[in-house]
């Protein structure tokens, strides 16, 4: 936030480019700071380094990051984020999410049922396309439209020109448009977890905080035509890890931050979308621990679902703590000041400025306010009907993964005949071979934690919007949301994945002539959810994207790309020093150790969530208790970012990014890094792990060959 209170002296010094004053910043590979990291760091960053970096880099379907470490497709990642596939390939009498897994040979690598991994090729400007399909006299309506089609056609062109993934992601909010290709991964294999007590030791009490004692990693595999896939874009495991004060890199997939939104946006989120997020995040989370206590076979069926909403549930709450906090608000009302400030001092000192035109100097003040002012009033529009399209049409009244298919067949009953330019985005070609991966997945589906999920969503859905609601109405169709999820599940054929495709190959008249209860329910709510998402295109989404852009433009004119986009989940660099912080008067150190762990396991009795697996406490002896097993650093993360390689300056894999500290989750809004730290796993101590306890010489030898 520094930055914007120097514009006004940037504009009137002469425009210069700007230097930032700490390592802020999650920026792209093909906009990179190097002079920031020459200037403060002494790093020469070379193209050599991006592009292995860039190829090296993994993004998984489940929602997190990877990397390459061996040229035979060995990939590293979190547990967390592996947890998603590990579950789907336990059974009732194998439960690798719990108990771990090792692949001592190739042919035992597990086949993940719906697992797909992207690895960035090349990343190409659209801006001037895109920009260009759009004209001033549209309505909003017609913008959108125009926008999506403009956007379908590079990526359907782009697809079909290299057969790769194709997506074009908007940037700086509307102000920059890159077409990102990806080659892509579908046969995907486990390799090695953890057990679940070692991977997330301390679980929901240390999750967000530090000191941390966490193997938090796994291993999969990707294969080309049945054998490993070539990689020669790898990082090289380094045995020894980081050292205090050393400058480490971040290379992965944060999702989504918010830094560049406006104060009125901001303010939108905190008295709006977060508690009704939070809301809705509870009452899920204490609908699966409550299914989960009902029996072992239960805990197992419901552990990831129940990890993943109790993880959200505290990260959206930090991020409301930082909303709430006075201060935070405050600096960004002065950002906002200072850069209108900026532009009336170079609208008056604009012959300093060489290359740009009077009238944009002049109105740039104007301009400014009038953006602003813009997205203040579409908050007001948002807050109207902003639950209704959470709930019907981004599915949280229906929570299910078989409603999920239903209405994915039922779209695609409606969109695929139409040119995939006009289709909703996630049904055109580009994107189509990744939805019907989900679609088609073997993954077992639990009938009676589908109805538990179902049941919470549709009760959260009345709580929301009143039974007597049209909608409310329609879903649960004359019974209570416990009778009515019964009814949809128990008489849903959806779990079978051949029934799925008899109905995709139908087309409409099979959609048409389903008698499915789910099938029947999504095909109901489908003219109201589409509604909705037209309303919020044109009435919210198109206007707020033209605002932006055009702050995005004056912020190019006081800052130039010194500031770096908002997060997207594509593939980013970020850079940060090795050290610990004070936290109440106390010296946190900048690593962990192994022996910490059993320290706490000891002290908390081996209570659960600090009990260590019985393989840790039986093979205490054979391990150097003082390897380093968590550090920190100050790089730039947020979620997303789980499973990222954290590398050296030789572009070296020094460890593995799982997580932020508390201090870290204002980080969505704000850069601190005053306390606000990540926390990677040590590379040594997961090749200790691996040789003394597991025992996985044959995985050592690769990380160690490779």
């Amino acid at each position: 936030m520094r930055l914007f209170r120097l514009a006004a002296l940037v504009l009137a010094l002469g425009g210069t480019a700007m230097t930032a004053s700490s390592d802020e910043g999650m920026w792209l590979l093909n906009d990179p700071p190097r002079q920031l990291l020459k200037d403060r760091h002494g790093f020469n960053l070379s193209d050599a380094w991006l592009d292995k970096a860039m190829k090296a880099n993994v993004r998984l379907n489940s929602g997190g990051s990877g990397g390459f470490v061996s040229p035979d497709g060995l990939l590293v990642t979190n547990h967390h984020v592996a947890a998603d596939s590990i579950q789907k390939l336990s059974t009732p009498g194998r439960d690798l999410y719990r108990d771990g897994f090792l692949a001592q040979t190739r042919d035992a690598e597990l086949k993940c049922p719906d697992l797909e991994l992207n690895v960035l090729q090349n990343i190409t400007d659209v801006t001037a396309g895109v920009n260009a399909a759009v004209t001033t006299d549209m309505t909003p309506a017609q913008a959108a439209a125009a926008r999506r089609a403009a956007m379908a056609k590079v990526e359907k062109a782009s697809l079909d020109a290299t057969g790769l993934r194709s997506d074009v992601v908007t940037l700086y909010n509307g102000g920059l448009y890159h077409l990102y290709r990806y080659k892509k991964f579908t046969d995907v294999r486990l390799v090695f977890a953890p057990e679940k007590s070692i991977a997330g030791f301390g679980g929901d009490v240390d999750n967000f905080e530090y000191p941390r004692m966490n193997l938090d990693v796994s291993f999969f595999r990707a294969y080309e035509n049945g054998q490993p896939a070539k990689t020669p874009d790898f990082f090289r495991w380094n045995p020894d890890g980081p050292k205090e004060g050393d400058l480490v890199f971040v290379t992965g997939h944060p999702g989504t931050t918010n830094r560049l939104e406006t104060l009125a946006k901001l303010k939108h989120r905190r008295d709006h979308t977060l508690p009704y997020t939070l809301t809705r995040l509870r009452a899920v989370e204490a609908a699966l621990h409550q299914y989960g206590e009902q029996g072992p076979e239960e805990h197992r069926q419901a552990a990831t679902a129940h990890h993943s909403a109790a993880n959200a549930r505290k990260a959206f709450s930090g991020q409301l703590q930082g909303l709430l906090d006075p201060e935070v608000m405050k600096q960004k009302q002065q950002a906002e000041r200072d850069l209108h400030a900026g532009l009336v001092v170079g609208s008056h000192q604009h012959r300093m400025i060489p290359g740009l035109q009077d009238a944009k100097i002049h109105a740039a003040p104007t301009d400014y306010l009038d953006a602003i002012d813009r997205v203040a009033a579409l908050q007001a529009t948002l807050a109207g009907f902003e639950r209704e399209h959470l709930l019907i049409e981004t599915g949280h009244g229906f929570t299910s993964d078989l409603f999920t298919v239903a209405r994915h067949l039922v779209r695609l009953a409606e969109e695929l005949p139409k040119p995939s330019a006009e289709r909703l985005r996630e049904y055109r070609d580009s994107n189509l071979d990744s939805l019907k991966l989900q679609v088609f997945s073997p993954a077992p589906v639990y009938p009676p934690l589908e109805r538990v999920k179902l049941q919470t969503a549709l009760t959260f859905l009345a709580e929301q919007l009143g039974g007597a609601h049209p909608s409310v109405r329609l879903a649960l169709g004359g019974k209570n949301p416990a009778g009515r999820a019964d009814e949809l599940v128990r008489g849903s054929k959806l779990a079978d994945v051949a029934e799925r495709k008899r109905l995709a190959d139908g087309g409409k008249a099979a959609i048409d002539a389903s008698t499915d209860p789910l099938i029947r329910l999504a095909k109901a709510l489908d003219p109201e959810a589409r509604r909705l998402r037209t309303r919020f295109e044109t009435e919210v989404e198109e206007p707020e994207r033209q605002a932006y852009a055009e702050l995005a433009r004056l912020r190019f004119l006081a800052l130039g790309k010194s500031v770096a986009p908002d997060a997207t989940f594509t593939l980013r660099l970020a850079f940060g020093v090795v050290k610990g912080y004070d936290v109440d008067g106390e010296k946190l150190p900048f690593h962990t150790t192994l022996g910490g762990a059993f320290d706490r396991h000891t002290k908390l009795g081996g209570s659960e969530p600090f009990d260590l697996p019985r393989r840790w406490l039986d093979g205490k002896a054979k391990l150097d208790l003082a390897t380093p097993f968590n550090f920190v650093s100050t790089a730039d993360t947020i979620g997303g970012n789980s499973g990222s390689p954290v590398l050296n300056r030789a572009g070296e894999l020094v460890g593995i990014n799982f997580d932020r500290n508390r201090h870290g989750l204002v980080r969505n809004f704000v850069y601190t890094e005053v306390q606000a730290r990540h926390v990677a796993v040590h590379s040594r101590a997961v090749l200790e792990a691996l040789r003394k306890l597991y025992p996985a010489e044959a995985l050592v030898k690769e990380l160690i060959g490779g």
